[in-house]
């Protein structure tokens, strides 16, 4: 890779030296900056960029891959009235820094500070908010047409994809909505995994600089009218000839094909090749959508990142001179760990169990699975839908998968979870990881809505552990199950400490268990919330209110025999959730009125998350803020015996 940054070591005793960057308030400050000057500006907001996140943690690889990508475009386009669109947004921090935040970037994925992703309420320079994978070339296509419609097609629109999300469907679903229209739309490849590019160098930057010259797309819009008096056969002979000779050059067939112009691959940390393919690419003026292939790499200039496996792509806070990661205290493993082994253990029993994911063996905790069944382990790409599909055709020849998907990224897959496995009573098993609030990644990836749009398919088995215990426990229920579609909903981070058994048991499907008994007030809890449950009730018994606490276990199909048992003998009936309005109190509220159970007096008050979305803090705070912590339980059983609530501020 040419173009290497001079690396600014931050210094442990203070900040890194930025006399440049210092001058930037806003994107429009770069505009008059030499190529020489630029190239100093990446350097410390790269020093910038890992000084900040050694702080806070969060996104360092990805960002540090985009610097000079994110100085040029910066610098060449006129930002934000051009419309700069990040893919996934977890890139975008030293856009950020650039864009009029440097003095809130400490505060990154901190309550009430800057989100960890592009965030439209958050600056006027994130036109569009991405955290979810794949979505950038559609929303360019969105802004490039409504400048049309609207009178304003000299504005650029420029996407900036990342080769991961290039794997999703809804990508080329973009792309080949795009190809056929004229808009001004520029995407740009940031290719930072791909092994098929051909060698980036200076007959590449050149042939770069040709192709995307006003010169040259103007002679090709001349031979292109010129082609339209040639016979049909001639005209359309002409256009694959001059589409495929530079695509023997470049290797851009494929995008070609899809309708877009395709320039590249360039160096992306080199200026002198960014700088004038982009200029050119501003001034052209184009036939239709451009794709700009740029070579980059992750964690690039940061020697720590470089010489690690993933590039240091999402990290605690750090030293700057090692990269070490400061380590939490060792406490108990997380629900990802102990699912990823629990399903191990089941596999070793049955060769007919196989696990897929899409995009997330690491984070879904499936590499340990590959390492041990590399046969049996299928990571799909950022394709859940695919991914889904995909494990119902397996679940109908006979297979038993495993998909384990974060809540908050089943929900693009929703469709194929409804036509292709409950539809057809296939039995998928959905390893639903990161199961409600998720701390500092905020709104975006909480995993709120599961309960809501899997509790009303018909037949789906739903569970949630209350401890890593039960989530060995429904591994093996799930596992069991021979011809049902099933689910199982976990948080992310540590567990609670408890004994783990040699294997989990399985199960008897929708049955819960009580684990304390009281007379006047009865708490159901689905999933983790069972410990703040018990926190309560020890709160109401030194009240005088002693309190039965119940672990439902399964949100579908509802423990209806310990239900009724609840509701006719207590005077107020708690249930709590870690999930939104429409879950598993919804299923309760339905059989409760459905038998008359609402009609003899019973004071039923569902905890559920509230109806909005909460930002980005710790855990803790999240689950204050949602109002589901132990305090707000006493708070919520005083309120319903018409008690002050008052009474429960200092637990």
């Amino acid at each position: 890779m040419t173009g290497e940054p001079r690396v600014t070591t931050p210094s442990p005793a203070g900040r890194p030296a930025t006399p440049l960057l210092d001058r930037v308030n806003i994107p429009a400050d770069l505009r008059n900056f030499s190529t020489e000057q630029l190239r100093q500006v990446a350097d410390e907001l790269r020093a910038e960029t890992v000084d900040a996140v050694s702080t806070t943690g969060g996104h360092l690889g990805a960002s540090l891959g985009v610097v000079e990508l994110t100085v040029a475009l910066h610098a060449v386009f006129d930002t934000p009235t051009d419309k700069l669109i990040w893919d996934v947004g977890h890139q975008a921090y030293p856009h950020k820094i650039l864009t009029g935040r440097r003095g809130r970037i400490r505060t990154l994925r901190q309550g009430g500070g800057l989100s960890g992703f592009t965030r439209r309420s958050e600056s006027e320079y994130d036109p569009f908010g991405a955290a979810h994978s794949s979505t950038s070339i559609s929303a360019g296509l969105g802004f490039a047409v409504a400048n049309e419609l609207q009178g304003t097609p000299d504005r650029h629109v420029i996407a900036v994809i990342g080769d991961g999300a290039m794997s999703a469907g809804m990508a080329y679903e973009a792309m080949n909505n795009a190809g056929a229209r004229r808009s001004r739309l520029i995407v740009v490849l940031n290719d930072n995994e791909m092994s098929i590019a051909p060698p980036v160098g200076a007959m590449s930057a050149y042939l770069s600089r040709l192709m995307s010259s006003r010169s040259f797309l103007s002679l090709r819009e001349v031979a292109g009218k010129m082609a339209k008096h040639f016979p049909w056969g001639l005209e359309r002979t002409a256009k694959r000839a001059e589409e495929y000779a530079r695509g023997l050059l470049t290797g851009g067939t494929l995008f070609e094909e899809l309708g877009f112009y395709y320039i590249g691959p360039i160096d992306g940390h080199n200026m002198d090749h960014l700088l004038p393919v982009l200029r050119n690419l501003r001034d052209a003026d184009p036939s239709g959508p451009i794709l700009l292939h740029v070579i980059t790499q992750k964690g690039h200039g940061y020697a720590p990142a470089e010489a690690t496996a993933d590039k240091l792509h999402a990290v605690a806070k750090f030293n700057v001179v090692t990269g070490e990661q400061v380590k939490a205290p060792a406490g108990p493993p997380t629900y990802t760990r102990v699912f990823a082994d629990a399903l191990v253990a089941e596999a070793e029993r049955d060769d007919r169990i196989v696990a897929i994911t899409a995009a997330m063996p690491s984070g879904t905790g499936l590499d340990r699975f590959e390492k041990r069944f590399p046969t049996r382990f299928f990571d799909v790409g950022i394709a859940e839908q695919h991914a889904v599909t995909f494990a119902a055709a397996m679940a109908a020849e006979g297979m038993i998968p495993f998909t384990a998907i974060y809540s908050t990224f089943l929900q693009r897959a929703y469709d194929q979870v409804v036509h292709d496995v409950v539809l057809q009573n296939l039995p998928v098993r959905f390893a639903i990881d990161r199961a409600g609030l998720v701390g500092a990644d905020g709104a975006t990836h909480a995993g709120s809505f599961d309960l809501s749009f899997l509790g009303c398919l018909p037949g789906m088995v739903i569970m949630a552990p209350s401890d890593e215990a039960e989530l060995m426990h429904m591994v093996a229920t799930a596992a069991d199950l021979g011809d049902r579609a099933s689910a199982f909903r976990y948080p992310r981070g540590e567990g609670t400490g408890v004994i783990l058994p040699t294997r989990g048991e399985v199960l008897p499907i929708g049955r819960g268990r009580i684990l304390r008994e009281g007379s006047r007030v009865a708490i159901l809890s689905l999933g983790t919330r069972l410990a703040e449950a018990l926190r309560a009730a020890d709160e109401l018994a030194a009240r005088g209110l002693p309190a039965t606490v119940a672990d439902a276990r399964f949100a579908k199909p509802i423990d209806t025999a310990l239900l009724e048992q609840l509701a006719r003998h207590h005077e107020v009936l708690i249930t709590i959730e870690e999930a939104s309005l429409g879950g598993f109190s919804t299923q309760v509220f339905h059989h409760l009125a459905l038998n008359g159970l609402l009609d003899g007096g019973l004071r039923y008050r569902p905890m559920v998350l509230p109806d909005r979305f909460i930002d980005h803090m710790s855990p803790a705070a999240q689950i204050a803020d949602a109002a589901l912590d132990s305090k707000s339980i006493v708070r919520t059983v005083l309120s319903a015996l018409g008690r002050d609530t008052r009474e429960a501020v200092n637990l």
